[in-house]
């Protein structure tokens, strides 16, 4: 038994891309079927559970802040921090086009639907060795990510032209289909009932994500001078990103390059409730924690400092012999600083509660450090450093935090702190004098807090993981998203989208990425493929 169907056009995947390149061709009365694997209630893909940051230029946001930025600034920084040469053609010129354009084709377009940002933008990504965002770029939704695919769900449910577009959800895509030398079309099976199906279309869409949520398929293209990949990695994607519809196209000629080009995370911690294997949740690392190695030694120099180089802080933790870290913190910090990247635990912005929202600007977030700290296994909590050293031993099962190591680096830390500001020598204290300086960070970083502080206590340590997120690299496109071929020439009927282009062009970020860009690139490449199929 098999299913058969058509459409006009067949976007594969039902992630925030997906959806970009639905709403484009709905606007122009287009058919379409849109196949994803995941059930009704993930249709939005990892956006639907990410914080919700957007990268824009220029924006209204930035222009009521007095931040004064520029398309050629942010591409200077662009190709600056992701290190694009004039050698990476598309990548480039995917990188120029988006910048010039992410206000008007990505957050414009957001607001049209209803999609509201928070007034203070956030400063990420401002560089450590290379130039980053020379301005905060970091629009946080009003809502989170979950809050953005509903505004965009509900733009889909309620368009004019919603009687033609048609979703199989359980529908798991294994090849396209080639006739004459173009797609038109896919096979697959269907795995709520285990059944195969056929789609035909006059263009095919992958819409499929990158390869994060594999992570064997992640330690196979680990970059190579890091060394082997770490034995522990948590997945911070989802299982259905696993790059075997990019493996698909492949086998029609498409080329994907710079998958070795990641966007990992260094503060990885094992969600207690899992939804799939390996399931981590990426942390945002507190500013005043000191991060130290698997033997309570400080990590550096320079000192690991979150908001600076991701890549950086990944770097650094991959290269040490256990490829884990601590960061070694008291309740005072974490209750100001320590926050999760996603919408799961962001409850007052996902459910857009002003009142709980600036309860924690104030007061601080105690709720989630007791949350964290209660069922995460990977927080361990004690009243003196030498009890915190054995009870970050008894947690990973051995005697490698040297007690008397870790004193002695949280004591020079506190030291350089009670000298006074005036005669600080240490370059994580001159980072976050730095960091507030801008009242965007102001607000959620502590006024040079020393770890251990009889009055802050109890003290917390934080086990931490690299945990896999987006890929930067992906099946090659031109700036209509249409697919290309070793010779650089378009495989008719075959577009890619979001994650699985690299966002754009194979790699559009290069070596890092500037961040909020993995939303606006989705939404980008989107259109953009929308628009393409439209004229044909």
């Amino acid at each position: 038994m098999s299913s058969t169907y058509a459409s006009d056009t067949l976007v594969l995947g039902g992630g925030l891309a997906g959806l970009a390149t639905v709403l484009e061709l709905l606007d122009a009365g287009q058919r379409v079927l849109l196949l994803d694997r995941a059930t009704p209630d993930r249709l939005g893909g990892l956006a639907r559970i990410s914080f919700g940051g957007v990268f824009s230029v220029d924006s209204p946001e930035q222009r009521r802040s007095g931040i004064e930025d520029s398309p050629e600034l942010a591409l200077a920084d662009w190709l600056a921090f992701g290190e694009i040469s004039e050698e990476d053609v598309w990548p480039r010129r995917w990188a120029e086009a988006f910048v010039g354009r992410c206000r008007a084709d990505v957050r414009d377009w957001l607001v049209a639907r209803g999609v509201k940002f928070l007034p203070v933008v956030n400063w990420v990504e401002r560089g450590l060795y290379q130039p980053g965002n020379s301005v905060p770029r970091f629009h946080i939704v009003w809502g989170t990510g979950y809050g953005l695919i509903m505004a965009l769900i509900a733009a889909i449910e309620a368009h004019p032209h919603r009687s033609k577009l048609e979703i199989r959800y359980r529908h798991k895509v294994e090849e396209l289909t080639n006739q004459g030398g173009r797609i038109v079309g896919c096979t697959g099976i269907d795995e709520e009932t285990g059944t195969h199906f056929t789609a035909t279309g006059s263009a095919v869409v992958v819409a499929s994500g990158g390869i994060a949520g594999d992570l064997e398929r992640v330690r196979r293209h680990w970059y190579k001078a890091w060394g082997k990949p770490p034995e522990v990695l948590l997945n911070g994607s989802h299982p259905e990103a696993d790059g075997k519809l990019q493996d698909a196209a492949m086998v029609h000629g498409a080329q994907v390059t710079h998958l070795e080009k990641m966007w990992n995370y260094a503060a990885g911690v094992h969600h207690w409730k899992p939804t799939h294997e390996h399931h981590g949740l990426s942390l945002v690392p507190p500013k005043s924690a000191l991060w130290v190695d698997a033997h309570g030694k400080r990590l550096g120099p320079p000192p690991l400092v979150t908001a600076f180089d991701t890549r950086y802080l990944v770097e650094t933790i991959a290269q040490q012999p256990k490829q884990y870290s601590w960061q070694v913190m008291n309740m005072k910090i974490a209750k100001k600083e320590l926050a999760v990247s996603g919408s799961e635990f962001n409850h007052a912005i996902r459910d857009k509660n002003y009142v709980r929202f600036f309860a924690s600007v104030l007061f601080g977030n105690t709720a989630l450090v007791k949350d964290f700290v209660d069922n995460c296994p990977d927080f361990v909590t004690a009243n003196s450093v030498a009890e915190l050293a054995n009870r970050m031993n008894e947690r990973q099962g051995d005697d490698a935090v040297d007690g008397e190591v870790l004193a002695g680096e949280i004591a020079r830390y506190d030291a350089q702190i009670a000298r006074g500001e005036s005669l600080f020598n240490d370059d994580q204290l001159r980072r976050i004098a730095h960091a507030r300086r801008y009242k965007g960070d102001r607000f959620r970083t502590c006024k040079f807090a020393p770890i251990d502080d009889p009055g802050a206590r109890p003290l917390i340590a934080v086990r931490e993981f690299i945990l896999t997120r987006k890929s930067l690299g992906g099946i090659q496109t031109d700036l209509g998203s249409r697919v290309l071929d070793a010779s650089g020439q378009p495989i008719p009927g075959l577009w890619a989208v979001g994650e699985a282009a690299g966002f754009g062009g194979g790699g559009m970020h290069g070596l890092r990425a500037l961040e909020g860009t993995f939303i606006g690139g989705c939404i980008f490449s989107g259109r953009l493929a929308g628009q393409s199929i439209i004229q044909g």
